[in-house]
């Protein structure tokens, strides 16, 4: 069908904005995204063979406080 995904969408709840957003921006420093971090820790949780531990990614950088 057109608009079938090939994976269906799960839902998380519980989780607020401010989170949701600073996971985003640390999954994109390791240059990857929230889907395969996810995947990757519950696979790793479960005891899937092969899996590892994801790897949390840099502290960020602080911004500069020039003026």
């Amino acid at each position: 069908m057109a608009n079938m995904h090939k994976h269906p969408v799960r839902g998380l709840r519980g989780i607020d904005e401010e989170l949701w957003r600073d996971f985003e921006a640390a999954t994109r420093r390791a240059e990857s995204d929230r889907s395969a971090e996810l995947r990757r820790f519950m696979e790793w949780y479960v005891r899937r063979p092969d899996a590892e531990h994801p790897r949390r990614p840099a502290t960020p950088e602080p911004p500069d406080d020039e003026e």
